[in-house]
């Protein structure tokens, strides 16, 4: 028997609030690919990651489903075993205050933090695997760092251990490098490319063609709620398809595995 598909979606509407965003979705996405989901805004990649994070739910009907390796129900304490998201909006979420081991342990309770009760629930065994995350990623002297003492970039790290603290076999990074320089994106997007190598299934959701690293080799194209297209990289990051979802003229490079943009001639 094949394993289940990492997500599987079937004739699914998924409403945001008071907006149908997808109408009908069709998508599957098996273990131990490396896909990006790209799209302008207002394309359907949030709702789509919302989704796959079970913070939203299809419209229930006959023959229309969400399934995560297989199941249509998840504890999300369970589903963070399998899944580590790292997100901008997540850690636009976190107080200042909060300390690099505070931002790791609060992994394994899928909270915001320990702060209050919470920290009670945190054992030795987890404080250990957390301290072993950020040494990992080069954080370990920051364990008791606030985050406004940090850099965005260290503060991005703290958020990928978050992710990393339950070993989990899928990473997926919304807009990694947004809010990072230059040298902090460049270290990120290393990161990402090593846990690609080590064997991670990779799911990069973004509207930046140079945050999807050369592991990646399939990548969804979505327009107003619509895939577009779905397929090999060098079949998907093309001028004719790029500009006519982003509604203006661009032109496409590639660069060591990396594909850029820059303007077209219109």
């Amino acid at each position: 028997m094949s394993d289940p598909a990492l997500i599987d979606i079937h004739d699914a509407t998924i409403w945001r609030g008071t907006t149908r965003v997808f109408d009908g979705l069709t998508l599957s996405i098996q273990q131990h690919e490396r896909v990006a989901v790209l799209g302008p805004n207002g394309s359907g990649k949030t709702t789509l990651l919302k989704t796959i994070n079970r913070e939203l739910y299809p419209v229930s009907r006959e023959g229309s489903w969400v399934r995560i390796l297989g199941r249509g129900q998840w504890n999300v304490w369970d589903l963070r075993r399998h899944i580590g998201i790292v997100s901008h909006d997540l850690h636009q979420r976190y107080r200042p205050t909060t300390t690099a081991l505070e931002v790791v342990v609060s992994g394994f309770l899928s909270s915001i933090g320990v702060h209050g009760t919470l920290a009670d629930r945190i054992g030795k065994e987890q404080q250990v695997a957390a301290r072993d995350v950020l040494r990992e990623l080069g954080m370990g002297s920051h364990e008791t760092t606030p985050l406004k003492s940090m850099s965005t970039g260290q503060q991005r790290r703290c958020l990928l251990g978050r992710a990393l603290v339950h070993n989990p076999d899928t990473l997926i990074f919304d807009e990694p490098t947004a809010g990072l320089d230059l040298a902090a994106s460049f270290d990120y997007l290393d990161r990402v490319r090593t846990l690609a190598r080590q064997g991670r299934n990779i799911i990069i959701v973004t509207h930046h063609l140079n945050e999807i690293p050369p592991e990646v080799d399939r990548v969804i194209l979505l327009d107003e709620g619509t895939v577009v297209a779905d397929g090999p990289k060098p079949e998907v990051v093309t001028e004719d398809l790029l500009s006519r979802v982003y509604r203006t003229a661009i032109r496409i490079v590639e660069v060591d595995g990396y594909y850029l943009a820059y303007p077209g001639t219109r």
